[in-house]
Parts: C-alpha cells; structure tokens; sequence
C-alpha cells in the first residue's frame, strides 16, 4: 500500500519515493519532510504508476530491487515518456549496476546503507539543475529600488552599484532566476551542500540589509518557513 505525507507547502518540490522495504521509506518520509519537500511513497511499481498517474513529481526516488517489476524497468518506461529527475536507490553499488541505471537515463545512484543528509543535497542538486530548462530566461530582475543583472551579477540602486560578496551574488542569481518561487536552502547553500543551513541563513540575513528597508520585516527576500527563500520582484 502507498502511503501519501501531508504536505508542507503547495509549491515544495514534490517527491515520489518507490521501495517495498516499509523501514526505509517510513525514514525517508519523515526526513524529507522535515527538509521541506512534499512526499509521496509507492511499494511497488504498480503503486508508483497509479500515484504518477494522477499526480506531478519533482523527483522520482526508485529502488531497484522490487517484487515483480524493479526500479530498472519502471525507469526505462518512463524515460520513453518523462524528462522527471531520476535517482536510483538500492543495495546494489557494484559499478555494473550504476552504468545500467546511469544508461537507462535515471539521474544519479546512491547505494544502500546511504546518509540521508547526502541524499537530500543530491536531491537539491538535481532540481537546481533542472530548474533552469523549466523556468523562461530572465535577464534583468527588479525588486524595490533595485536592478540585479543576473549574467554580470551586477546589483545597482539607480545609477549606484551596490558591493556584494561572491556568496551574496550567487544566491541572488538563484532567487532572481525564479522570481516569487521558493528556492530550497539546500540550493542557495552552494558547492554541492557544503554551506550549512545555518550559515544559509546568516549569508541571506547579510543580503538583507543591503536591500531591505527594514531587515527584521523584509519585504523583497521573504522567508518559506521550514523550506527556503523567495525574492518578490516588480515588472
């Protein structure tokens, strides 16, 4: 039976994990939830098709070796029809197995006994990504008084440019790229996750303060509660 996890937010990136081991997906719930992503379980392929038939994921987590048809075979079907990011999980690490999940098209390979910390910053890595080739292009974001060129990561108030660290622009780059979206705190850490939350929100707290007008009520970079940031753009 597929279970679904009450959600946390209606734009958190939206999450399939498919395993016949009740262990694994009970902890991965519990963890990926708590890491803001909405999370949906299968058992078995046959849950996992019902549940993408009637639902939009993000993210599809697949275990390879399931009862009746494996992780390997529902990837391979999808991969016919979906572009949705791909990461396969099972006990099977030799490199045989990584190069069949790999050519099938799935995304990444984690194998079994994984930290669930690792996975989640492969998760965000993944969709940082693919946001791209979803989201239109946009050159020039316009917030306040502010305009921040997102190729040259050149941030001005009028005619003034406003000094920022390499840190602050990079993170400015993500949210200017997907304006009133949420971007996770696993995304804006940078370097594959290195950047602990913590320090996440300390560097966003610094941003802050050079554009807000009031920094414990910003306005322009607006906190999702449990999941990241959002920058509120104007036309």
């Amino acid at each position: 039976m597929s279970t679904i996890c009450a959600a946390l937010a209606d734009d958190a990136p939206h999450l399939l994990v498919v395993d016949d081991d009740s262990r694994i997906r009970d902890l991965l719930s519990r963890f990926l939830l708590a890491e803001g992503y909405r999370v949906t379980t299968a058992e078995t392929a046959v849950d996992a098709r019902a549940r993408l038939a009637g639902l939009r994921f993000d993210l599809l987590i697949l275990d390879v070796m399931m009862p009746g048809e494996t992780g390997f075979d529902l990837a391979r079907d999808l991969r016919a029809s979906s572009s949705v990011p791909i990461i396969m999980l099972t006990a099977r690490d030799e490199a045989q197995s990584r190069i069949q999940g790999l050519t099938i098209g799935a995304d990444d390979y984690v194998g079994k006994p994984f930290e669930p910390k690792e996975l989640s910053l492969r998760i965000a890595n993944i969709l940082r990504r693919a946001r791209p080739a979803t989201t239109p292009t946009v050159e020039t974001a316009r917030f306040g008084d502010f305009r921040f060129h997102i190729a040259r990561g050149e941030l001005k108030r009028g005619e003034e440019v406003v000094r920022l660290t390499d840190r602050e622009r990079e993170m400015l780059r993500l949210l200017a790229a997907t304006p009133g979206e949420t971007v996770p705190r696993q995304a804006l850490a940078g370097n594959g996750g290195s950047t602990g939350e913590r320090a996440v929100d300390v560097q966003v707290n610094r941003l802050r303060r050079k554009i807000e007008r009031d920094p414990a009520n910003p306005l322009l970079v607006q906190t999702v509660r449990g999941i990241g940031y959002r920058l509120v753009t104007t036309p």
